[in-house]
């Protein structure tokens, strides 16, 4: 077999183990005597049309070990979405560095990036073996049990959340905290495993897999306050209306937008304070505090998964393994076996590309506001161990000596 020279690509949103998918190519590419070099794009596909291009094979393995370690994308990211044009202009770069595969870690964008250069290559007859990495805190990649990204974004969110109903149930009030999730609810709904003791919050969960009725939002947080005198709430960041129409677009009109034309969701702490707004003027409740968590969730350093790290990891080897012993392009894919192990097998790039998974039915409550014990089953393994846990006083009370108080 020839040699080759390779290239790897980052997209989308960084993660706490994307650099573990880099090095996990990386590495099972120096085992290949078949691959030559090695080349990363800085900053996704705009470094591929850009020709920023560094040479990876000359990394030494104690460097790649820690930049693995490392959250945030390495070698930089992009939210370009490339449509045939660009992706005609990224197969001429691919040609002219003579790359025979071509490796993109990223979501269901990045997967459809992949799916097009795939099929332009083989119109010109190119040689050219592509391979979609998954990636996405999301969890909305189709066809996965899970994604790497998400098992640490979510051990994020249960700490936060064992924290916040600490602080709300020292000083009692309504706390209201966005997390990140426009059309998938996994990251909001991990929020459910923060809890420990009866009482204990997150006490209601909003999720854009359900209609979001914001009279009745505020009717459950009157009914939770009333039985226990303060309120934690989890909502998604891309909760929406019957019609679709994502609430932060309702109660604030003039919202902004992103690159392509989405409502601006992340980076933003509107949709908490209006929801706060509307919780102090209807209920009349006066500690009312909310937060958006944003892009902390995505490369929290200190807080990951080492189940994830490890399918990080592995991910990017069987990319290799797979586009040298395939024969055909696709999307490595996560599958669940048994009680918690996984496999890995090689899905289709059409059967990924732009689209999205959501929270199936059964692990959603049936209130619509909260998760099922399937939910809590199906992410507790992937949230690695060591995880704090939360204690209360036992002590008995001392009867009162001055009734009148």
């Amino acid at each position: 077999m020839p040699s080759l020279g390779i290239l790897i690509a980052q997209g989308g949103g960084p993660t706490a183990v994307i650099n573990q998918s880099l090095a996990g190519v990386v590495f099972e590419a120096h085992h290949r005597c078949a691959i030559e070099r090695v080349y990363g794009a800085r900053h996704g596909v705009r470094g591929i049309l850009n020709e920023d291009l560094l040479d990876l094979s000359s990394e030494t393995a104690a460097n790649l070990e820690a930049v693995a370690r490392t959250p945030g994308s390495a070698l930089g990211s992009t939210r370009d979405k490339p449509d045939l044009p660009y992706c005609q202009e990224i197969l001429k770069v691919l040609k002219a560095h003579q790359i025979g595969h071509f490796y993109y870690i990223g979501g269901n964008d990045s997967a459809d990036t992949v799916r097009i250069v795939s099929e332009q290559a083989r119109a010109s007859g190119y040689p050219l073996r592509c391979i979609h990495i998954p990636k996405t805190i999301d969890n909305d990649l189709v066809g996965n049990d899970h994604t790497p990204g998400f098992p640490s974004a979510a051990r994020f969110v249960v700490q936060a959340f064992i924290g916040a109903n600490l602080d709300n149930a020292s000083l009692p009030g309504v706390y209201v905290a966005v997390v990140m999730g426009r059309h998938a609810g996994f990251l909001t709904a991990a929020s459910a495993l923060a809890r420990r003791f009866p009482g204990d919050g997150p006490h209601l969960i909003y999720l854009p897999e359900r209609t979001f009725e914001p009279e009745r939002f505020v009717a459950d947080v009157k009914a939770v306050h009333d039985r226990l005198g303060r309120c934690v709430v989890a909502v998604s960041e891309g909760v929406h209306d019957a019609a679709a129409v994502p609430i932060i677009s309702k109660l604030a009109p003039a919202a902004e937008r992103d690159p392509h034309g989405n409502v601006q969701l992340s980076g933003t702490g509107a949709l908490a304070d209006l929801l706060c707004a509307q919780i102090r003027e209807r209920l009349g409740v006066k500690r009312v505090r909310g937060e958006t968590f944003g892009y902390l969730q995505r490369s929290f350093a200190g807080c990951v998964s080492e189940v994830d790290q490890r399918e990080a990891f592995e991910v990017g080897e069987r990319a290799v393994r797979f586009a040298l012993a395939a024969d055909r392009d696709g999307s490595v894919a996560i599958k669940r076996v048994g009680h918690y192990a996984v496999d890995y097998e090689l899905a289709p790039l059409e059967a990924v590309a732009a689209r999205t998974r959501v929270m199936e039915d059964a692990l959603i409550d049936e209130s619509g506001t909260d998760v099922t014990d399937a939910f809590r089953a199906y992410l507790q393994p992937l949230l690695g161990s060591g995880l704090p846990e939360a204690h209360r006083l036992r002590a008995t009370a001392v009867p009162r000596q001055l009734k009148t108080r």
